[in-house]
């Protein structure tokens, strides 16, 4: 092989000579430092790894045990809309240590969210998951469902055909909210099905209740033994309630039942755990209201974007996402009042 001769370093003018230890430390050509073909990929790997680290880092989620009971914990979201910024995280995620092991309540929105989840849950408590509750079908709920490939996944029956039927738009659509936090996503569907009625779990009495008005199937589960109720998206707390699935009459329902029990602390799907039956009323006020505006609304003949100004009154001003939910509900329920209101009267006999 041919040798290709150094370019040599021209000398430096007397007055700008310095030590011999300055030119020893003076940088050199890089064809003058020996960097072979191995040393660059190697440099390049390392930059790689450094670059891998940082975005791992990005996306991993606050998640901060928030202690309600000697034995139970709540992963609390935002009160925000799905973005790229939160990755998601806006739903409120719990946990039950019992004898047994760990049972957990919802998945949270993503693969990386169950799997950060999980980890968390067993490194923190040194117990297994023995068991994994969804309240419904909503994607910020199950979509962390691939961490707990194993585990037994409870859902009632209207859940997971849900699921089957939606799994993939929400999923496509969450990747278009939130981005490479979604990385990885499917859909991994519950294997068991709740049922309503009480069993004691580990020393813990867990009363699964099956009701509907948010979606087809809303989950409740009701921990007699420290008087917590996990409420799922049945009830919200000062963040409007979502509506896509909603039947308000058959909601309205549910909260009646979730009122009656004795309960000590409430979870609700979104907004702050509370210690009395406050987001209970909240949410029932709220959807009377918007069922009452809605209704008006169709008598009246105002068309969607009409309804969707209505003001919002001075007791909603402070909940979370008043304005953009209001819109949304326009838009999922409305037409039907609309439909409803140009049907003839029945003529009287």
């Amino acid at each position: 092989m041919r040798k290709i001769p150094l370019t040599p370093r021209p000398p430096l003018p007397q007055g700008e000579r310095g030590s011999k230890k300055d030119n020893l430390l003076a940088p050199l050509p890089l064809r003058e430092r020996g960097w072979g073909e191995g040393y660059k990929q190697a440099l390049l790997a390392l930059l790689l790894l450094i670059h891998g680290a940082a975005i791992a880092d990005t996306f991993g989620y606050p998640l901060e045990p928030q202690q309600i009971a000697p034995d139970t914990y709540v992963l609390e979201g935002k009160t925000e809309d799905f973005s790229r910024k939160n990755g998601g995280y806006i739903v409120n995620t719990g946990y039950i240590i019992t004898a047994d092991g760990v049972v957990v309540i919802d998945s949270g929105p993503s693969k990386r969210f169950g799997e950060q989840q999980r980890t968390l849950i067993e490194k923190a408590t040194g117990k297994p998951v023995i068991r994994l509750y969804l309240t419904h079908h909503h994607p910020d709920h199950f979509l962390g469902n691939q961490a707990y490939g194993e585990i037994p996944r409870y859902a009632l029956p209207a859940s997971k055909q849900a699921m089957q039927l939606e799994g993939e738009a929400f999923t496509a659509n969450m990747y278009r909210m939130t981005g490479d936090w979604m990385r990885g996503t499917s859909i991994t569907l519950p294997d068991k099905e709740a049922k309503a009625g009480t069993e004691t779990v580990g020393g813990h009495q867990l009363e699964t209740i099956a009701l509907s008005g948010h979606t087809p199937g809303d989950l409740a589960l009701f921990d007699h033994t420290t008087g917590i109720l996990f409420a799922g998206d049945l009830v919200f707390n000062n963040r409007a309630a979502t509506t896509p699935h909603a039947n308000i009459a058959a909601w309205l329902t549910a909260l009646e039942k979730l009122q009656s029990l004795p309960l000590k602390m409430i979870v609700p799907g979104h907004g702050k755990v509370a210690q009395d039956k406050a987001p209970i009323e909240q949410t029932r006020d709220y959807l009377q209201w918007l069922s009452a505006t809605l209704k008006q609304g169709a008598a009246n003949g105002l068309d969607m974007n009409e309804v969707m100004q209505t003001p919002i009154p001075e007791r909603f001003k402070a909940v979370a996402l008043a304005h953009s939910e209001l819109q949304r509900s326009v838009s999922h329920l409305y037409p039907a009042l609309e439909t409803d209101s140009l049907k003839p009267a029945k003529q009287a006999e």
